[in-house]
């Protein structure tokens, strides 16, 4: 748990200080970065913790199939769900097309264009995404205690 709780800080940090001076999509694009590897290191620890108390056989090597894994073991949750989803776009960040809006200005914006949809990543979506990763935290939390 100590590990995704560093991640967590890493992210905070990332966007509550140094975006907040420097404006940029690089920092953003780090931020999205941070997320997914914290959201990464969830889903291994879920996966192992599951196999542990005996709700799954074994923890699949395909990462595919534990984000299928997961699903099933957190169906119920609608914040976990969403993140997941999120997760899948974070996976295929360095391959989407993507355009810079407004950098070293108080509306910076990152344009990501996934599966048909323009997705306009900004300080508003950011701090949306940070309040579901803290329900996201807290879920991981409550599954591994």
């Amino acid at each position: 748990m100590e590990e995704i709780i560093q991640e967590k800080i890493s992210a905070d940090h990332l966007l509550y200080v140094s975006l907040k001076y420097t404006k940029t999509c690089d920092v953003i694009m780090n931020l999205l970065i941070r997320w997914r590897k914290m959201i990464e290191t969830s889903i291994g620890k879920i996966l192992k913790h599951a196999k542990k108390k005996k709700k799954i056989s074994s923890v699949p090597a395909n990462p595919i199939v534990q984000i299928e894994e997961v699903k099933r073991l957190f169906k119920k949750d609608r914040n976990f769900l969403d993140i997941i989803e999120l997760y899948e776009m974070f996976r295929k960040l360095e391959d989407l097309r993507i355009e810079r809006i407004g950098e070293f200005r108080k509306n910076v914006t990152l344009k990501i264009y996934y599966q048909g949809k323009e997705i306009n990543v900004n300080l508003e979506q950011l701090k949306k995404y940070a309040e579901k990763m803290e329900k996201f935290v807290d879920s991981v939390k409550g599954f591994l205690k």
